[in-house]
């Protein structure tokens, strides 16, 4: 039986940008052009005309709607830019365009000789429905072109007419859209802020930032801080929980079971009598200094970042309030959390499965709330993957509702699997394996998984080449020059990174015990005392590799980067353009701390935009020296003592 949708000839397919058939957003940032491809056909040899449509999420009328480009075998393209952050939805209408075919199939019977009276009458029927659908001086005038088609006056005066620009134009502006296609369910685009995609984080204990050796650091030291922080060309300054510490099982030095009554304990044991998570540790001051030391951190360029951890030490409030929302063992006790081998008797998981969920969830949202109000706009996730997935796509989505600018970052050193789904859920940012990547091979084939297939889409890498948690053999036995070559290629691989400082650029890597990536002495455990003039500090490099991000747009994405060849493991090349190539950089980086590295760059030509035997200049933004270079193939050597990588501007001679 013939149905209405048998009116509705146009097939829409294989729709690029698309997460998992439209399930889940694609990701950009305000100002970005979405490119949307597509496989668009027809049944016959009509001609079709296609659209690419932006609307804000929950608005009916359409933003834009442009014309796609025909590439080749029923394979079409366009692109819209993103004017604002928030959730955008996207779609494609397509149509037989009846009067194009006409007018195509018009063409060939005048080339082939042939009477095209009775062409002419159909034509002008095409041109009168036109002129219904439109208003004004243009409906006129297509009524009037109309007649003049269905008249009796010279039949060359009608094919003049019917071959002008003015009159395929105007067919142009008036399409019948009454059996176009339109591509459903709406794809969805989470348009964020800059910083989602360009940032570089700081990572600081506030409870370490005293002058004074031995003291508990406040937020006003924290404001002292702002102007070194600054001077290393950091944007986000991100601190571990600043809530009260609970006492009861409080860790001491080292992690030991055994605190004295001077162990400040784990800014992860959350919880005390003078508050919980929408409360501050009394030592690093009130509200009041936090919202102060936020309004100068901005003042200066920077955003505060906060870690929230969705879990109490025994001492929180909800433990006594709320014994419904964590987990108890047969005894009546209340199961503390556990990584086997590693216990954490002072932290107390939360229970998502608990009966009474839905108040919990109300609460861990009013968490956020809380701090979003005082004016945070970022912040890092603990072990987001440990809580379910329904509860995060449940929770960003409500706040990205109200705050479309939060950037939330996940912290979730997991299966792949489960750091894309949290990514698809909702989450801006994402850590990464950088830290377990060292080799050429392992970085080369890590980082085109991340910026060349599909999980660009979605996923926004975060390369941290140490954490409070993480100190990796390679900089343990690297030594300063370790250091150093990863920060290279944190910041230029990646154009979000960060780093947990100071142990960073003053070259801490003394770990807890042999084979073990705990740090000796943690700050996780104990308030420290940073030299931060000490002569071995990284931070004269630091503070010229952020100045030459800033200054190169090339750096600010993460899709543009393709990999070169050397004929040396040890050393790895890079670069990344802008979509106009009046900024390119090339990377060379020699990935061994302990050796001189040298060797033969076999750059694509195609990329960088050289021809095969052309010269060009190399600008070394790191030393400001510049070398000539001929062709695709060139020499590099590479002391990590003195200067472990090359990052190159190329400047093309005329």
């Amino acid at each position: 039986m013939a149905t209405k949708a048998g009116k509705f000839r146009v097939v829409i397919e294989n729709v690029e940008p698309s997460v998992d058939c439209g399930r889940f957003p694609v990701k950009r940032v305000a100002g970005d052009r979405l490119e949307v491809e597509a496989d668009i056909f027809a049944d016959g040899h009509d001609e079709l005309r296609c659209h690419l449509l932006l609307r804000k999420a929950g608005e009916s009328r359409w933003l834009a709607q442009t014309p796609l480009e025909f590439l080749g075998n029923d394979r079409w393209r366009g692109q819209v830019t993103l004017p604002d952050i928030g959730l955008f939805h996207y779609s494609i209408k397509a149509w037989v365009d009846r009067f194009q075919s006409w007018h195509r199939d018009l063409t060939k019977r005048l080339q082939a000789g042939q009477d095209v009276a009775v062409e002419i009458r159909i034509g002008g029927r095409l041109v009168e429905s036109a002129s219904r659908r439109a208003r004004g001086e243009d409906a006129r005038k297509l009524r009037r072109l109309a007649r003049v088609m269905l008249g009796n006056d010279d039949l060359q005066a009608k094919i003049q007419l019917a071959q002008e620009g003015d009159l395929v134009e105007l067919m142009a502006r008036y399409p019948s859209l009454r059996h176009a296609t339109l591509l459903q369910p709406f794809r969805a685009v989470v348009v964020d802020p800059l910083k989602a995609r360009f940032s570089a984080w700081y990572e600081m204990f506030p409870r370490s930032a005293s002058a004074t050796p031995g003291a508990h650091g406040t937020f006003r030291d924290c404001e002292a801080r702002l102007a070194y922080i600054a001077q290393l060309g950091f944007d986000v300054l991100y601190f571990p929980p600043i809530h009260p510490i609970g006492r009861t099982f409080r860790k001491g030095k080292n992690n030991t079971m055994t605190p004295t009554a001077d162990d400040p304990g784990s800014p992860w044991g959350i919880g005390a009598r003078e508050g919980g998570h929408q409360a501050i540790h009394p030592e690093l001051g009130t509200l009041a200094d936090f919202r102060r030391l936020l309004k100068k951190a901005r003042q200066q360029g920077i955003d505060i970042a906060l870690d929230i951890a969705l879990q109490c030490s025994p001492d929180h409030p909800y433990v006594k309030k709320h014994p419904e929302w964590f987990r108890h063992r047969p005894d009546g006790t209340i199961q503390y959390a556990e990584n086997p081998p590693k216990k954490y008797q002072d932290i107390y998981p939360i229970d998502f499965d608990s009966q009474k969920w839905r108040e919990l969830w109300s609460e861990l949202l009013n968490v956020f709330l809380f701090w979003i109000d005082q004016g945070v706009r970022i912040f890092r996730v603990d072990n987001p993957h440990t809580k379910p997935f329904s509860f995060w796509e449940w929770l960003i989505g409500e706040i990205k509702r109200q705050y479309p600018d939060v950037i939330f970052l996940s912290e979730a050193f997991t299966r792949p699997r489960i750091m894309y789904r949290l990514a698809k859920l909702g989450f801006t940012q994402s850590y990464t394996y950088f830290a377990w990547r060292n080799t050429k091979e392992d970085l080369t084939k890590y980082f085109t998984e991340l910026t060349q297939t599909e999980v660009a889409e979605f996923f926004r890498p975060n390369l941290w080449p140490n954490t409070p948690d993480i100190l990796h053999e390679f900089l343990q036995k690297g030594g300063r020059p370790a250091f150093a070559l990863r920060f290279v290629l944190a910041a230029t691989l990646g154009a979000s990174y960060g780093i947990y400082g100071p142990a960073y650029e003053l070259g801490v890597n003394q770990p807890f015990a042999p084979g073990s990536e705990e740090y000796f002495d943690s700050e996780k455990y104990e308030i420290k005392h940073w030299n931060l003039d000490a002569p071995e500090s990284l931070k004269e490099l630091i503070g010229r590799v952020n100045r030459i991000r800033r200054a190169n747009p090339a750096l600010h994405a993460d899709r543009n980067l393709v990999f070169h060849t050397v004929d040396n493991p040890e050393i790895i090349c890079y670069s990344k353009h802008t979509d106009d190539r009046k900024n390119t950089v090339l990377v060379v980086v020699n990935l061994s701390p302990n050796q001189r590295q040298l060797g033969w760059v076999n750059v694509n030509g195609k990329t960088l935009g050289l021809a095969p035997d052309q010269a060009f200049t190399v600008h070394d933004l790191l030393t400001d020296a510049h070398y000539t270079w001929q062709g695709v193939r060139n020499y590099v050597e590479l002391d990590p003592q003195r200067q472990p990588a090359h990052v190159f501007c190329i400047a093309r001679h005329e």
